[in-house]
């Protein structure tokens, strides 16, 4: 007669948070599913596939929002309320996925995702094994270290690796509870680097190799799992900076290789630079307008609404609008993506496509930066049903065609502006409100430079004036001390939390 198969129940709430917005985040935000389909999420949890088949998965809640404001209090205390009374349903259970992201920022605290774990480890005791799977932009705190026993994050940015992550997580679980062994050895080291993802991307050097030898370690005998978190940038925590944590039954081979990663991290600090070149958005539209290249994209950073900015600051586009290249039709074609303004969508699809109207948008939640922004200009498209923008109508401002929205939203991929009548391929000039170009636009970019513009996650962080990351920290602290990069090895989460929070 088999064994029954472990029991494994998958929650989990998961944004990147700016505390320089002055957005904040509410309930629904989160799309959250529940039950089955959760499951419904993961490909490699479909019927019929090996890891399904290894476990019975019971999906508690899932919530994933588009990264931006402070989670209101109410809206973390309706879901974590929800999340903990459907898990509290279940029953016995062995196992838990946790799926997070690792930046969520909540009103009145500091340390979200490890407050939950917290609350969810009350609820299904401490004999349960938790895998945590996260962005390699979260956070890692020794608490949330200790409130799991396996967790790991992407290992690259862009992060193409999102769903190898996830199943990787879920597959170290089971292999845990068939393995029936002692839980794994912890060893995290807190890096005191904290740089912005358009530092840190693996596309360049020298995050490539600084990533490519967490697979090395991963590798190595009696480790079961090695991830680098470089931390999220655009929230004034204590908890953040880079972590690195490598996990598995032997404690000298996750000791040396948690070492080797952390002293690679912190020994390329000065090499790490922006994924591309980098200018003032006027300079930016002076080469993109001189130069040959076609497409030529350009990234207006500081309101990236995948980054955590409010993603109505006007002011990129406002320059944009004033300059005279752009004033006639027959002028150069600029796509710019985007403003969110539910008055100007709704009187522009009032007015119907071929409609010339004057509207306003913008400035609603960011005007710190620049106020409302009005423009008389030509309907081009209209379009209902998206899941984050719901309604999206492109404006024709002399050779400009400005996409504005019910609901911010990030354009990242072709069929973004092609269902709106738009081509990406044949415009001159594309101006994304992103920081590093996405895989289908960098794909697509001929030339492409990144804007330093103001808004809630400003690439300038000395700029931002932190104020409660723990210092010294590099680069706000540049001529700092070498850290003390030994190894921590954080006790097992059914025991007392030992050590202080470095």
């Amino acid at each position: 007669m088999s064994a029954p198969r472990p029991v494994i129940a998958v929650a989990g709430l998961g944004i990147e948070s700016s505390t320089f917005s002055p957005a904040r985040t509410e309930a629904a935000a989160f799309h959250p599913e529940r039950g089955a389909e959760v499951l419904t999420r993961y490909p490699f949890l479909a019927p019929g596939k090996p890891l399904r088949a290894a476990a019975d998965w019971r999906g508690v809640l899932v919530g994933k929002a588009l990264p931006g404001g402070t989670v209101t209090a109410s809206a973390y205390a309706d879901l974590s309320g929800e999340l903990i009374a459907r898990l509290g349903e279940l029953g016995p259970i062995d196992g838990l996925w946790y799926d997070i992201h690792g930046a969520m920022t909540v009103e009145g605290l500091d340390d979200a995702e490890a407050e939950l774990l917290a609350r969810i480890r009350e609820t299904v005791g401490p004999d349960v094994i938790v895998s945590a799977s996260m962005d390699l932009h979260g956070n890692v705190s020794r608490a949330l270290v200790h409130l799991t026993d396996l967790i790991t994050c992407y290992r690259t940015a862009p992060h193409e690796d999102a769903m190898e992550t996830k199943e990787r997580a879920a597959r170290n679980l089971v292999g845990q509870l068939a393995g029936g062994g002692p839980r794994p050895v912890k060893a995290w080291i807190p890096v005191p680097v904290l740089l912005a993802g358009e530092q840190t991307s693996t596309r360049i050097e020298p995050a490539k190799s600084v990533y490519a030898a967490v697979e090395e370690v991963a590798a190595a005998e009696g480790v079961t799992d090695a991830a680098i978190w470089v931390g999220y940038a655009w929230a004034d925590e204590p908890r953040n900076r880079a972590a690195v944590v490598v996990t598995g039954p032997d404690e000298a081979a996750v000791t040396a290789g948690a070492e080797r990663l952390a002293h690679g991290f912190w020994d390329a600090r000065h090499a790490f630079a922006f994924v591309a070149p980098t200018g003032a958005l006027d300079d930016c539209l002076d080469e993109a307008l001189a130069s040959l290249a076609r497409p030529y994209f350009v990234s207006d950073t500081g309101d990236n609404p995948t980054a955590g900015g409010a993603g109505d600051v006007t002011w990129g586009l406002r320059q944009v609008l004033a300059r005279p290249e752009f004033q006639d039709p027959s002028g150069p074609t600029v796509l710019y993506a985007s403003l969110p303004g539910p008055a100007a969508v709704d009187r522009a699809v009032r007015a119907g496509v071929g409609a010339t109207v004057t509207v306003t948008a913008g400035a609603e939640v960011d005007d710190r930066h620049a106020g409302p922004l009005t423009m008389t200009g030509v309907v081009h498209a209209v379009r209902h049903g998206d899941r984050d923008a719901q309604t999206e109508v492109v404006l024709r401002v002399g050779s400009i065609y400005v996409i504005l929205t019910r609901l911010r939203k990030p354009y990242h991929h072709e069929h973004d502006f092609t269902d709106l009548e738009l081509n990406p391929r044949t415009a001159d000039i594309v101006i994304v409100k992103i920081g590093y170009l996405e895989p289908e636009l960098f794909a697509m970019a001929a030339g492409w430079k990144m804007a330093l513009t103001p808004g809630g996650v400003d690439q300038d962080l000395l700029r931002l004036r932190h104020h409660r990351i723990r210092r010294p920290m590099f680069p706000f602290d540049p001529k700092m001390p070498a850290p003390d990069l030994t190894a921590r090895i954080v006790a097992s989460s059914n025991g007392p939390l030992t050590g202080p929070e470095e």
